[in-house]
């Protein structure tokens, strides 16, 4: 919208929007068990292609349900890969390959099937980030309790170290949050949180040592990453999916194997400038760059 471009969005009602806004649904069907998802899905897709004809591009962000309706408009059609939630949904852009455009968020996070108009990494309003140059001395966890996100890792790291861990995030996995997490919460060395909102997510990123990152998937991008970087605070991540994209090793965090390198790699976080930190996540993930970005994509493929 600020670069002077006419959007509509298609979403929930309740969403907020600077662009025209059209809904199918009031709210999101995970908020409402009276709403079949299935249900809303058809609704909220067939609603954008009958208005296929209305845009020069659409920009598609709801994975690969939308790709079968691609072939009965007209409008050339733009999917941003959010990470694949199986290999079985693969068969799906392999069929509209040739047809439509794709773009992923992060080089690691390809398939070998697929062609791809470009990488655009997401964009954070980095003006609600502020740099802080004199932090604590805590370690910091920030992300939803998972085993795949490593937080019973960043756990073993402090009590090897005796160093203070703060975990925040939403409990998504309850078996493994109840086994691996909360018996070694002691509300000292080991504080959880819970889930925080903006204001208090500054706070913990801001004033961290360090991110520990200790993931045990290939992660498409990894928000939280660039997040602590934005606020200056190097981050120590397992060297798997996006991650040597996001973390410079040696220059914004380390780039580790497991939990003994992550220990090793916390001597060196006090010879890493902070300011180095924020710096480059700024000039790699802000909105401003996404929205550029993206306006290169609109073109390419409006002029093929």
């Amino acid at each position: 919208m600020k670069q002077g471009i006419d959007v509509t969005l298609f979403a929930t009602a309740d969403s907020i929007t600077a662009g025209k806004l059209r809904y199918s649904v009031p709210a999101g069907y995970a908020e409402n068990p009276a709403l079949d998802p299935k249900v809303e899905e058809c609704l909220h897709i067939s609603q954008v292609m009958e208005a296929a004809h209305e845009f020069d591009i659409i920009h598609n962000h709801f994975d690969f349900l939308p790709l079968t309706y691609s072939r009965l408009i007209n409008t050339p059609m733009l999917t941003t890969i959010h990470g694949f939630s199986s290999p079985k949904i693969i068969p799906v852009y392999k069929k509209y390959n040739g047809t439509c455009a794709y773009v992923s968020i992060s080089d690691a996070d390809r398939s070998p099937e697929l062609d791809y108009t470009a990488t655009v990494y997401n964009g954070i309003d980095t003006s609600l980030f502020d740099i802080v140059e004199q932090p604590d001395d805590y370690l910091l966890y920030f992300g939803r309790m998972h085993p795949e996100k490593g937080a019973h890792f960043a756990i073993e790291v402090a009590r090897q170290t005796k160093r203070r861990l703060i975990m925040a995030g939403l409990v998504q996995d309850v078996r493994y949050f109840e086994t691996e997490v909360a018996p070694h919460i002691d509300g000292r060395q080991i504080q959880y949180v819970g889930n925080v909102g903006p204001e208090e997510r500054n706070r913990l990123l801001g004033n961290a040592a360090a991110l520990l990152h200790l993931i045990a998937f290939d992660e498409p991008f990894g928000l939280s990453v660039a997040e602590a970087m934005l606020c200056g605070t190097p981050v120590i991540a397992i060297d798997k999916g996006s991650m040597p994209e996001l973390v410079i090793h040696g220059k914004t965090g380390f780039l580790v194997s497991d939990t003994e390198g992550a220990i090793q790699a916390l001597d060196g976080i006090p010879n890493l400038s902070r300011r180095d930190c924020a710096d480059w996540a700024r000039s790699m993930f802000s909105q401003e760059r996404m929205v550029a970005r993206y306006l290169q994509v609109y073109q390419r493929i409006l002029s093929a």
